[in-house]
């Protein structure tokens, strides 16, 4: 790679891995930390190692806690009868950072994909059936992307759960969102969407 330590070269191509960061950025950000050794350098891979150490999936929904149930499925505050299915942990946070749902949530790890030979059983799809069915819930909220694998994921999560409400969240025009930035398949599903004022 270049004439930089052998261990340098190592972190870089790791780096490299992250999403969001190729060889150039990782390159950037590993010589970034070696600059700022002490302040940052150290401390970044004692919280990583404390992390590699500490965290792990909740049993019950797959979000990433530090013991075995995360706090969420823990909280006597959250409303029993609602279960919102989010496709990745990212999606949960996004999620809890709107401060809207009171519920609890189940992450599936990904969607089904055909091409990639996903199936229900390498999600966590049975799961999900066994906790609607333990746990009492009446509505199942599909929060799932927009793409032909969410969509094909939610329906087939909808054909499992007769006699259940499943909602999915709205699709269309975002707040603030202009039309002419928009693709035609927005512009169609908020159509599809719309409401009464």
């Amino acid at each position: 790679m270049t004439d930089s330590p052998q261990a340098i070269d190592d972190l870089i191509a790791l780096m490299a891995k992250l999403p969001g960061l190729g060889p150039r950025s990782a390159r950037r950000a590993v010589l970034h930390l070696v600059k700022k050794r002490a302040n940052l350098l150290l401390p970044l891979a004692d919280a990583m190692q404390q992390v590699g150490e500490t965290v792990r999936e909740c049993v019950n929904c797959g979000n990433i806690a530090t013991d075995d149930i995360c706090g969420i499925c823990a909280s006597e505050r959250r409303a029993i009868g609602e279960i919102c299915v989010v496709e990745d942990v990212s999606d949960l946070w996004a999620m809890e950072r709107s401060n809207q749902f009171k519920g609890r949530y189940h992450v599936l790890g990904g969607t089904l994909s055909a091409l990639d030979a996903v199936g229900p059983e390498d999600l966590r799809i049975p799961r999900l059936l066994d906790r609607i069915k333990s746990e009492n819930v009446t509505e199942v909220i599909l929060a799932l992307g927009a793409t032909i694998d969410g969509q094909t994921t939610a329906h087939y999560i909808a054909d499992q759960l007769p006699g259940i409400t499943v909602t999915s969240l709205a699709q269309g025009v975002p707040v603030g969102g202009e039309l002419d930035y928009l693709d035609d398949g927005t512009i169609t599903a908020a159509l599809k969407a719309r409401r009464a004022i």
